[in-house]
């Protein structure tokens, strides 16, 4: 058996990333600033070039590597697309 963790904490580095990520899951009016003008939202949060990059495409990896939690680029995900294509996901 390894010693090493399955799951480390988010670092304090990725904060402005999980928040922006956490107010795409949480907070409506972000969302809809964020598919109105997704630059300027990803701006508002201090996200980096990079960040930006990886969340305009929502690279999975690529936000988890940089230190996204990984429950919080699943729902910003699943909230996206379920506002992209509203009849193919259940609300909840």
């Amino acid at each position: 058996m390894s010693d090493e963790a399955h799951y480390r904490f988010p670092p304090a580095s990725a904060y402005r990333l999980n928040r922006c990520l956490h107010a795409l899951k949480s907070d409506r009016a972000f969302v809809e600033r964020f598919r109105a003008d997704t630059r300027s939202a990803m701006a508002e949060m201090g996200l980096d070039e990079t960040e930006q990059a990886l969340l305009a495409r929502l690279d999975r990896d690529g936000l988890v590597a940089r230190g996204a939690h990984p429950y919080l680029v699943f729902m910003a995900g699943l909230r996206l697309g379920m506002l992209a294509e509203p009849g193919t996901l259940e609300y909840f």
